[in-house]
Parts: structure tokens; C-alpha cells; sequence
């Protein structure tokens, strides 16, 4: 079915399903989950096993997915993590669809997750094809206006050469930096999972392996959506991490 979408926003069933009634029972889920996590039990069916006993619906599995990972992840990504404060005259390499969907569907109105990890990230999929929606060129400028605050020398875009549409944001990206005389520039590689992580630039990202094997990297959708998208439809149920599941 083709994408119509003019908006990067919620999914119909999302008010509902992340409406402040339901979300002590997705953060209790959370705390399930990542207990088993701790403790070496596998994903898929840690997950199965939480979602039916939490009656989750498949958004909200895919959400807590998202949401979770094991407490030794997340203290070695904490070891690498580089705060905005300590961006001044760095290069930046951007996980572009990445960092860039996830601002979207903040301005967008859609649901946003704060993750265990300390990242943000969002429920979309693309499925191999990107579509421009309002909220793109917005999206754009407001990344630019955190990076030119932050004091970033420079900025390298990665796309991913197999979503459709790739050279249409990488034209609006270049746009975006020749207007406002940003040096950013946009490069369509066929995987940048691959690419990011061998970059002596810091990496923004979410992606959960390109974290892993960065040497530095920094939450920018993170810094960005709190910084500068104060309305933000921001859902965290991470809050109560910690305590053991009855």
C-alpha cells in the first residue's frame, strides 16, 4: 500500500495505548523485562513471556523492545557516551535517517521513548523507504540550530543507499546547510551501521550496534528534542528501574 503520510505522527491506536492509564502497566512490564534481561534470559521470549502476562498490544512489545536492554549494555555505552557540552570544535558523523526520523516524529507529534540506554528513540519503520513529510525540512533546520549552539566544526551526514528517497533528503540536507553556511556534508553509503563506527568523528546515533562499536558518541535526537521540542510527546517508563519484579 503505498505512504501517503504528510505527518510523521502517532499511529492511531498510540493515545490510547500510551495514554497516562496505561503507562504503570508498560512500566511495570519494563521492569519484568529487564530483569530477565539481567539475567541472561533471551529477548524474544522474555518478551513474549512479559507482553502476555501484561496483555501488551504488538506497539507496545515493540516499544518496551526499544525501551530495554541488559544493565551491562548500558554501562558500556554510558563509558563511551559524549555530552552536547563537550561538542564544541568536534566533528560530528550523523546517523542520518536515524537521528532525523526521530526529530521528525517529535515534531510530529508522535510518541517518543527514553530508553534504558539514556537514548531516545521512536517506534517508527521504514521498511526500506523514506518518505518527506512536513516535518523533515523543520527537523533539519532544528538539528542544524542544536549543532551550530553546540559548537560543532563540522558534520557528516550517512544515508542508507537501499531506503528509497535517499538522494531526495540528501539534496534537502545540503539545502538546509548551504543556507545557513553550515559545513555538513551528505554521503549515500550502503550500510552506515558499517561505516559509523570507524569514523574518528563522534557519532549520533540510536542504533543500538553502531553504539556499541563507536568509540564516542552522543544521543543527539536525545539532547535535541528536550532542548528544543519542549512539547514533545516524550513517553518514559524507566523511571522505577531497579526494583524486582513480584
Amino acid at each position: 500500500m503505498p505512504d501517503h503520510r504528510r505527518h510523521r505522527s502517532h499511529a492511531p491506536g498510540d493515545p490510547d495505548h500510551f495514554s497516562e492509564e496505561n503507562l504503570p502497566r508498560l512500566a511495570e512490564a519494563f521492569e519484568h523485562f529487564v530483569w530477565l534481561l539481567d539475567r541472561g534470559y533471551a529477548d524474544p521470549s522474555s518478551l513474549k513471556l512479559v507482553g502476555d502476562r501484561f496483555h501488551l498490544v504488538a506497539r507496545q512489545r515493540d516499544a518496551l523492545r526499544r525501551i530495554a536492554c541488559p544493565a551491562d549494555e548500558c554501562k558500556a555505552r554510558a563509558a563511551h557516551r559524549v555530552p552536547a557540552s563537550d561538542l564544541r570544535g568536534q566533528a560530528v558523523a550523523i546517523d542520518g535517517f536515524n537521528v532525523l526520523t526521530t526529530v521528525e516524529t517529535a515534531l510530529g507529534g508522535g510518541v517518543v521513548l527514553v530508553t534504558r540506554d539514556g537514548c531516545i528513540r521512536d517506534i517508527a519503520s521504514m521498511h526500506g523507504t523514506w518518505r518527506r513529510v512536513a516535518e523533515t525540512v523543520p527537523a533539519a533546520e532544528v538539528i542544524a540550530d542544536f549543532l551550530t549552539g553546540a559548537g560543532v566544526a563540522s558534520a557528516k551526514w550517512y544515508l542508507d543507499a537501499p531506503v528509497s528517497n535517499s538522494g531526495r533528503l540528501a539534496a534537502i540536507l545540503r539545502s538546509v546547510a548551504e543556507e545557513r553556511g553550515l559545513d555538513w556534508t551528505v554521503e549515500i553509503v550502503p550500510d552506515p551501521d558499517r561505516v559509523l563506527p570507524k569514523c574518528a568523528a563522534v557519532v549520533a546515533s540510536a542504533d543500538r550496534a553502531v553504539l556499541d562499536a563507536s568509540q564516542k558518541w552522543t544521543d543527539l535526537a536525545r539532547q535535541i528534542i528536550e532542548q528544543r521540542v519542549p512539547d514533545a510527546w516524550v513517553v518514559d517508563v524507566t523511571r522505577r528501574d531497579g526494583s524486582s519484579p513480584a
